[in-house]
């Protein structure tokens, strides 16, 4: 029996909606228990200080408990390959930052792909690093930090949380363009305290990190790593003012293991762009130098291909090597 169009047409739409009911209930249900945001650094880093922020807020949005769940380690690869290898049902989610970037190309023979196996939900935060130097330093800028660092190569010591960190790169992105020589010291913690009590000299800080240490005159702050001043620290020039061309921020995103579902991956993004756009969340992240970034899947994927291109040139010039 053959059909007229019309008739044929409504079958069609139908079996087209029948197949999505799975799909939309699925969103609609989702979450049902806690979600996990795992975090490949310690409590009070950077990535740890906006992961509990974002997750506080989404807690109150999807009606579920939103946890953070640190596991630092190798670098945050501990934290990437547990996400990795997780069930892609939206439980658990992986805190991304540019020190993923980084180790995809610092490290060999990982037993994932940053890329392959992370879907992108969303940016969720972007801030410069700030420049921050023990009050004992006798440099009160930038220029003589670079000629007092000129007159004692190898004397200085600038502090990171580990090879492949954001404070490690980026100095020595600076170290290969101001052309000084500083010596690495690497922390599996937080270096701060060593750095107020003067055994580290310097460092190339996420901005949350230290800025209230800085604000109360604990630290000297001598520059600003991103292109244009930072309304959290107005009067403290840019690294670029003295050094034509550097430009180096942190960023952190909300990733998922590869094959979540495209609707979970939706919803999630719905609901933290909706964070984002919260007046109290972007106060609290100015209020630590930074800026919600937002956005779509697509667009924290391209940041993330852009960021593995930067760092990966200046790892292989500098010769940076895993712990």
């Amino acid at each position: 029996m053959k059909l007229p169009r019309r008739q044929l047409l409504r079958l069609a739409a139908s079996a087209a909606a029948l197949a999505a009911l799975p799909r939309i209930a699925r969103a609609q249900s989702y979450p049902t228990r806690t979600v996990r945001i795992v975090v490949g650094f310690p409590p009070a880093s950077a990535t740890d200080i906006v992961a509990r922020l974002i997750a506080q807020s989404l807690s109150e949005r999807i009606g579920q408990q939103v946890i953070v769940d640190n596991r630092p380690g190798a670098g945050s690869n501990i934290a990437a390959e547990a996400v990795a290898k997780a069930a892609p049902d939206g439980y658990t989610l992986l805190a991304m930052t540019v020190t993923n970037a980084v180790n995809a190309t610092l490290y060999e023979g990982l037993n994932f792909d940053i890329v392959r196996d992370i879907a992108p939900i969303v940016g969720t935060f972007r801030s410069p690093n700030v420049m921050a130097v023990n009050l004992s330093v006798p440099a009160k800028t930038l220029p003589e930090f670079i000629a007092y660092a000129k007159a004692n190569p190898g004397k200085i010591n600038y502090a990171s949380f580990g090879y492949g960190s954001a404070p490690n790169v980026n100095g020595e992105l600076f170290k290969m363009m101001a052309g000084v020589d500083l010596v690495h010291v690497p922390y599996r913690g937080n270096p701060v305290p060593d750095l107020l009590g003067g055994q580290v000299q310097v460092i190339f800080s996420p901005m949350p990190v230290t800025i209230e240490q800085i604000r109360a005159g604990k630290l000297r702050a001598l520059a600003v790593t991103g292109a244009t001043r930072s309304d959290a620290l107005p009067d403290v020039p840019t690294v670029a003012d003295f050094v034509p061309g550097f430009e180096a921020y942190i960023w952190h995103g909300i990733g998922a293991p590869k094959d979540t579902p495209a609707d979970i991956i939706e919803k999630l993004n719905k609901e933290i762009n909706a964070v984002l756009a919260d007046p109290k969340i972007k106060e609290r992240f100015a209020d630590v130098g930074g800026a919600p970034i937002g956005g779509s899947p697509a667009e924290l994927g391209k940041l993330l291909a852009t960021e593995i291109e930067k760092w990966g040139k200046v790892i292989k010039a500098a010769n940076i090597k895993p712990e």
